[in-house]
Parts: C-alpha cells; structure tokens; sequence
C-alpha cells in the first residue's frame, strides 16, 4: 500500500466525496479515483460502495480508515518535527475555530502572515464543534470560552470582555435601562434558547444579576452584531466586536465603568507538535496581531 494511496482513501473517507476529497488534497479527481482503485487492488477488496446514491464506505473501509488516517497524521507530523528542527514553517496548517473568531480576529492577520511565511498553506476550518485531535487531521484549534480538562496544549490568546449594548435607535424607542433590574422590559438578545443570566459586571462582583429567557437567540456573535445595530435589542458583545461600533456611536455600551465578564480565547495543540515550526510561527503572528493581555 502506498502513502499517497492510504492519504487519499483517508480524505475520501473523512467527506464522502472524492471530488471533495480532491479539492482538499489540492489534486485531480481523476488522480484521487485511480489512488482509491489501486488502493483496493492492494488489499483486495472494495474500499468504497458506490452502488448508493451517497458514497459510504464498505466493512472493509470501514477497518482501513482508522490505520490509514493513523499513518498520513504519522507521516505529517514526522515532516512537522523535521521542519521544526530546521525552523522552517512550511506544508498545510489546518485550524479549527469558531465563525466570530475567524471573522474578526484570525481572517484580517492572514495577508501579513501568509507574505511573511510563503512555504505555509493555510486551511482555516470555520466550525464549532468538538475536535478529537489525536484522530482528526487538525493542526491547531482556536476555542472560546472555558476549556474542559485534556493532554492538550492550551495557549492563551488574549481575554475578550463582554459589553452589553444596544443602538441608539432601540434606546430612543424603548429607553435605557438604568440598571440590570430594568432589563426586564426590554427585548434581549442571547446565544443560548435557554434561562440566562447578565450582570454588567463579572458574576461574584456583588454587582445584582438577572436570569431571563430571551427574545430573539442567534448562536454567533457575528450573526448577532447585525441585529443588534438595526435595533433589534440588547445583546452582550464581546468587546473585539463592539469597541468600534461603540467609538463610532452606532452602538451605546451599557454600564461601562462596572466591566463584564471576561472570557479567554485560547489556541491549543497536542504536544507532539510542539515542535511543528509552522504551528508555532503561526501562534506566534496572532499573539503580535490580537491586543496586548496577560497571557499567564
């Protein structure tokens, strides 16, 4: 069996498609369908079932897939460790992360750092999801909020401080609430379609906190900002995303001298790539991009 073959199968097998699977791999379709055939004439059997409208893998697929996805991950970070050594970032970057932070943070530093490192290519995954590292082909993966407890690395980014606001013209229509207490006559708008709880300030602050169920939910904040600055409400904002609506005025920020809540925007890795030249260059370039914070 061949590396390139057991490569291709393992795309095909993470998509069910081989034309996805060729556009990741950045090959032909017509070479990723001759790596799949070989690959089956290798070890005998059929790989893929075809017959359906929608491609599914085969028992036999369904056994090769994990040992083939082994192997490629194996291979790539052997030249990762070697690339490392010799301090040169170079090869596909695969980061996960979420659509705000991609958005906001991640997208805009790219041009600089894709001049700066012409050998890396990078593939940014805009998800939310649970990522199982050690088994998915994901190099870094960037993740708001708290961070449930793993072997993996976890690098402080920077520290996001949530504002509540609402434009002008919402606050002219419905007034401003003076306190959280008066939240409770205004429409509010969260991530979650569940009892949620603000204060202007971070919970434990002695500053009084209300439990409401929103009005309107969207579960990003990119998603979110738009409604928020055509009057649809009041929503918490982190501050990367609200600092210049508010300096512009086309968003009011409620309670500024309390603060909010903050919350920790991290990138994380397995350690054995810690030595991945091309992972650290790019952790790297967001620390110098994002603003100043204490990272400890």
């Amino acid at each position: 069996m061949q590396l390139d073959d057991l490569r291709a199968f393992a795309r095909i097998a993470d998509l069910l498609s081989v034309s996805a699977a060729a556009r990741a791999l950045s090959v032909p379709k017509s070479s990723i369908s001759r790596s799949l055939a070989r690959l089956e004439r290798d070890v005998g059997a059929a790989l893929v079932d075809r017959s359906t409208r929608h491609l599914r893998l085969t028992d036999a697929g369904v056994a090769l897939y994990p040992h083939a996805l082994r192997i490629a991950v194996d291979v790539d970070e052997a030249a990762a460790a070697l690339d490392g050594l010799a301090g040169v970032a170079r090869g596909t970057l695969r980061v996960s992360l979420p659509f705000t932070v991609a958005v906001a943070l991640v997208s805009p530093m790219l041009p600089a750092f894709l001049a700066a490192n012409p050998e890396v290519r990078v593939v940014l995954d805009v998800e939310n999801r649970f990522i199982d590292m050690p088994v998915e082909p994901v190099d870094l993966v960037i993740r708001v909020g708290a961070l449930p407890d793993s072997d993996l690395i976890a690098r402080r980014l920077m520290i996001s401080e949530t504002w509540t606001c609402a434009s002008p013209a919402y606050l002219a229509a419905r007034g401003t609430p003076a306190s959280v207490a008066d939240l409770g006559d205004h429409t509010l708008i969260a991530y979650s379609d569940r009892a949620t709880t603000w204060g202007p300030g971070p919970a434990g602050d002695g500053v009084e906190r209300v439990e409401f169920l929103p009005a309107v939910v969207v579960s990003d904040s990119a998603a979110l900002l738009p409604v928020v600055l055509g009057g649809g409400g009041i929503a918490r904002l982190p501050d990367f995303l609200a600092a210049a609506p508010v300096a512009d005025g086309r968003l009011v920020r409620l309670w500024p001298r309390h603060g909010g809540d903050l919350i920790d925007i991290h990138a994380i890795y397995p350690s054995r790539h810690s030595l991945s030249a091309k992972v650290r260059v790019f952790i790297d370039a967001l620390l110098a991009w994002l603003p100043e914070v204490d990272r400890r």
